[in-house]
């Protein structure tokens, strides 16, 4: 895939990624609202694969802007503090966990002398779902983009119990009891918190909420 370097390219990939998981998390609510006795195995299945769509699209959205981020050619000086984070990483780690003052002395210099430099991002390793992507996770993420919690916290409870708890249960081989119509609710709930992360992600782009 080619490099997201314009905020149009970054629309258009968030578009694309969202796209293709609702037409597979639909395509199971369609089977779920059967009446057959195999109903109950597409929701148990709809269940595990509505999540796999909510940690896949929060991990690969995220790490598209951070991409288009990193593409702006920006000092790490100009950029908020989250985002310099991501290409100092390795040298903030020397000074937390050091206990030699050489070290010490010798990241904090590099750390200073790098502001006015061209910000490089490590994009590899940057989004880190911990494969259980709990209210916690996703919090840690979002702040890590400087996306605001205000419009998720009430949902917390959605994602860590009726999702994430259920999705945990039936990965272990337990039994869980959900309807139709409660699957229902869920998916169009969880679809509905993605659609406003990727609505996050790119007024954060176009407003270049990136910047100091």
């Amino acid at each position: 895939m080619a490099d997201i370097r314009t905020l149009d390219q970054l629309q258009d990939a968030l578009d694309k990624e969202m796209s293709w998981r609702v037409k597979e998390v639909k395509a199971f609510s369609v089977a779920s609202k059967g009446n057959g006795p195999e109903r109950k195995y597409f929701i148990r299945a709809g269940v595990a694969l509505l999540y796999a769509h909510w940690e896949g699209f929060i991990k690969t959205s995220s790490e598209k802007y951070l991409e288009f981020v990193g593409s702006r050619g920006h000092k790490y000086s100009e950029l908020k503090t989250c985002f310099s984070v991501f290409g100092l990483k390795s040298k903030l780690m020397t000074l937390a966990a050091s206990r030699q003052s050489l070290a010490n002395i010798d990241a904090f210099d590099f750390i200073l002398s790098e502001m006015e430099n061209k910000a490089h991002l490590q994009l590899g390793s940057a989004i880190n779902t911990e494969s259980n992507l709990t209210s916690k996770v996703f919090s840690n993420i979002a702040s890590s983009l400087n996306i605001s919690l205000a419009e998720y916290t009430s949902r917390f409870n959605l994602i860590d119990e009726s999702l994430v708890r259920r999705r945990n249960k039936i990965a272990h081989g337990e039994f869980i009891e959900i309807d139709g119509p409660e699957f229902g609710t869920l998916q169009d709930e969880v679809l509905q918190i993605m659609r406003e992360y990727k609505t996050d992600l790119e007024n954060a782009a176009s407003l270049a909420a990136y910047k100091r």
